[in-house]
């Protein structure tokens, strides 16, 4: 499928994009022959290679377990870079709300997860027409509670074609969802019997009861997989087969246990991979976390984002400051790793990084250090456009495209 990529007007408010380029289509940055230098700091950039390895590996090992993968969405936001995913293979896009659901039906993505619960009557509604206006768009949503079945069932009761909703299972200390098989068989059953809703199967996210790789993680997650099958198998009575159930589950940190667990169920359902953060991976949580090259035996990942932040003060002997601060880099799991240069990241404050520097490093004003970043979630939502360079080692990287964010 082609998705509509949104093709904005750099200007000003492009940050970090230089003047040279404002008054141009985002599609013509690739003939631009920029370089890295030209641009301003701080500056988020994803690697091309990086990317197209990372999409290669993953997918193809979930194919080889017989999965599908709807790759999150939510983690990018950005379009140019669901259609890689698409073209690479997935299955679909997930999303996360209402409204990232609207971006990706807006885009032209034809089969959209939204991985929540939808507790919002206008948004019901909203769905519900975009699922009449777009015939061949298939939609899913996930559910938990009988208040939440009542809501969309209000609705949609007048939809033309149904939403279709999968039991969300959760666990205690976990996130959303149903914390007993015997609750999610209860809410199947009202989904079933709901005006405008369709039972589609079972979802949820592993996430939360594994923090770490120990063997405690591990018999943690795979014991709420299990249960996840468990709760399939409870419902398939009830699905309507108008469609292959699915049984969907997957952050970016444990698709080896999903693998192990519930790729056995593909002989009567879909089994989805949600993963999102693999396209991008990490210098930080998902480098420590994930399984590829390590427990999965393929090539390991590699990070396609780095950050470009300039020494705007030296202070101290031992201190340098960034010119990249919370309102440019991600800082919810790790803080930034400088590349290339001894030092630790010790603090962020909004516009500044305190880099402490080992002895000897060498670092004058205007300098440019390259950031090893983690959690390519909190990392994109800070940029409306990200070029995309052909090589991060590279003396001055060359910029082969760009791509616009949707937050």
């Amino acid at each position: 499928m082609t998705l509509r990529i949104p093709d904005p007007v750099l200007g000003p408010w492009s940050k970090s994009v230089p003047p040279r380029l404002h008054g141009l289509p985002l599609s013509a940055v690739p003939a631009a022959g920029a370089r890295l230098s030209e641009f301003g700091t701080p500056l988020l950039t994803v690697h091309e290679a990086a990317l197209a390895h990372n999409e290669t590996t993953v997918l193809d090992w979930a194919h080889a377990q017989g999965m599908k993968v709807a790759p999150h969405g939510k983690t990018t936001m950005a379009p140019a870079l669901w259609q890689r995913l698409l073209d690479a293979g997935s299955w679909g896009i997930t999303v996360a709300t209402p409204w990232q659901a609207g971006v990706a039906i807006d885009a032209g993505v034809e089969r959209v997860l939204l991985a929540g619960a939808v507790a919002d009557a206008a948004g019901a509604a909203r769905l519900g027409a975009q699922l009449a206006a777009r015939p061949g768009l298939r939609l899913l949503v996930w559910a938990d509670a009988l208040d939440t079945v009542a809501i969309l069932a209000d609705a949609l009761a007048d939809a033309v074609r149904p939403v279709e909703v999968l039991v969300e299972l959760g666990g205690a200390h976990g996130r959303t969802g149903v914390r007993t098989v015997a609750e999610g068989e209860e809410i199947a059953r009202a989904i079933a019997a709901a005006p405008g809703l369709r039972l589609a199967g079972v979802a949820g996210y592993e996430g939360p009861f594994g923090p770490d790789r120990s063997e405690a993680s591990v018999a943690a997650v795979d014991a709420y997989l299990r249960r996840m099958g468990e709760l399939f198998e409870g419902v398939l009575p009830l699905i309507d087969h108008a469609e292959r159930p699915i049984l969907t589950a997957g952050g970016s940190a444990w698709p080896d246990r999903v693998a192990a667990v519930l790729a056995p169920y593909t002989a009567d359902a879909e089994v989805i991979l949600r993963s999102g953060a693999f396209q991008i991976h990490d210098d930080g949580f998902y480098a420590r976390m994930g399984p590829f090259g390590s427990v999965v035996p393929t090539a390991p990942l590699r990070s396609a984002m780095h950050a470009w932040a300039r020494v705007v003060s030296r202070p101290e002997a031992d201190l340098a400051l960034l010119d990249a601060g919370r309102r440019d880099v991600p800082f919810d799991l790790d803080l930034p790793v400088p590349q290339g240069v001894e030092g630790e990241v010790t603090a962020l404050n909004d516009q500044h990084a305190f880099l402490r520097t080992a002895d000897g490093a060498r670092l004058a004003v205007g300098d440019v250090v390259r950031l090893g970043l983690s959690h390519p979630c909190t990392a994109f939502d800070k940029w409306r456009v990200v070029p995309v360079i052909d090589d991060p080692d590279a003396e001055d990287p060359l910029v082969i495209g760009a791509v616009a964010t949707w937050f």
